[in-house]
């Protein structure tokens, strides 16, 4: 069943998005609530929001597929195996931590992962660094301390409670995940018996055919869901009344869980998110920013379409779950102690 709304889902809303995209082009013959919905002023917002929310994520999802092609055909599963330490907890640590080596950002961390996981690596670990990698690495830091300049409290913060969050969810993954979290895998040696890598050619230019062959499969596969997310994020950014904003704000709960949606929704690129969040610098408190800054490099609307096309249904569930729970909670806890 699965398959079956994988395999139909994504062709009918793929041409859904197109019909809507003609329909907005050439801004005729289309329904009258789309008219509506969409005037002069709101046809040019969307139009920017769309294209600036690709712009934004394509660099990324290319560097993505071409790190992901190259491991795949560079880097053996014995050395993968090698380099990822056996303990859980260590292993956890080394998730956690290897974006401050290879600090990809969250639009381009899919294929990575999918690729480290189908080399080897230990799920748990691959889903840590999932979490932890927009979050807990220097360039995104680095952009966070600017952009809070006045509070760099919340640089570190947004570190801590990253890395604290991928860390939980690590531990409990550990746990309780038994089987392979990747869609069509039983356990995390079938792949290999089911002969789904394909075999790479011996030579280099063999090699560096493969490398280009892997990387353009691995970006069409990830930008069909990055197209549609971006859509859908520049349809609810353009109807949304921001003059509601400051209602929320007003409400302590429902201030965080404002922010929360907002990143969802937003699905903006953790290296230039803090800038967005300190806008509202003057209208929300510390806490609901620091749930911004958190949640949204870990769960976004377009990341978590490309997650469907590669986890599980339930897995993917579950870590939005959690990643929820786990940031408000944590967000709420620091805004007292800062």
């Amino acid at each position: 069943m699965q398959k079956l709304l994988y395999r139909l889902g994504t062709p009918v809303l793929g041409a859904g998005c197109l019909v809507m995209l003609a329909l907005i082009v050439v801004n005729r013959n289309a329904p009258e609530a789309l008219l509506s919905l969409f005037s002069a002023a709101n046809l040019q917002s969307f139009h920017i929001l769309f294209v600036s929310i690709l712009l934004e994520a394509f660099p990324f999802i290319m560097i993505g597929v071409i790190f992901s092609a190259l491991l795949q055909v560079f880097v053996s599963d014995e050395t993968i195996r090698r380099f990822t330490p056996r303990h859980p907890i260590l292993g956890i640590v080394f998730g956690g931590l290897l974006g401050i080596i290879f600090p990809l950002c969250e639009c381009g961390m899919i294929p990575v992962i999918r690729r480290l996981i189908r080399k080897g690596m230990p799920a748990y670990i691959g889903i840590v660094y999932l979490l932890a990698g927009p979050i807990v690495n220097p360039i995104v830091f680095s952009s966070t301390y600017l952009a809070f300049r006045s509070t760099p409290e919340l640089a570190y913060a947004r570190m801590a409670l990253g890395l604290a969050v991928a860390t939980v969810i690590g531990f409990l993954l550990v746990k309780f995940l038994k089987a392979s979290p990747l869609i069509g895998v039983h356990n995390e040696g079938s792949l290999h018996r089911e002969g789904r890598l394909p075999v790479i050619k011996r030579g280099r230019l063999n090699k560096w055919s493969s490398t280009l062959a892997h990387a353009s499969d691995e970006f069409f596969d990830m930008g069909k869901y990055l197209i549609i997310g971006a859509l859908l994020t520049a349809v609810i950014q353009t109807v949304v009344d921001r003059g509601t904003i400051a209602a929320f704000a007003e409400q302590p709960l429902l201030s965080y869980l404002f922010m929360m949606v907002f990143a969802f929704i937003l699905s903006i690129c953790s290296t230039s998110d803090a800038f967005i969040a300190s806008s509202f610098g003057g209208i929300f408190t510390s806490g609901p920013l620091l749930a911004f800054l958190v949640f949204g490099p870990m769960i976004d609307l377009k990341n978590m379409l490309m997650m469907l096309s590669t986890f599980k249904v339930k897995i993917v569930l579950i870590l939005i779950a959690l990643a929820f729970t786990l940031t408000l909670a944590g967000a709420a806890l620091a805004e007292v102690l800062l």
